[in-house]
């Protein structure tokens, strides 16, 4: 998409902007990290969803990761709420 304002698919306000993240699906072993996911966001409702043609390209890499993935080291942290 191109950096040009969109209308909200959830508002229909125009003024929505697509942006890139990561996401990540699974856990353990199974986790799976992609990179460069467009994502939607709307300053006028404050709601940020995924198009159907991301969510279509998503499901396709998870589907077949093997082809996709890369294995890579990442460094995991565990945040304790636990109050002493």
């Amino acid at each position: 998409m191109k950096e040009r304002d969109i209308k909200c698919d959830i508002c229909g306000e125009e003024g929505a902007r697509g942006r890139q993240v990561s996401r990540s699906y699974g856990k353990g072993k199974d986790l799976l990290v992609i990179e460069n996911v467009q994502v939607i966001a709307c300053p006028h409702c404050g709601e940020t969803y995924l198009t159907a043609e991301t969510l279509h390209e998503i499901e396709r890499i998870k589907r077949l990761r093997k082809n996709f993935a890369q294995i890579r080291p990442v460094a995991v942290a565990y945040l304790s709420t636990a109050k002493p």
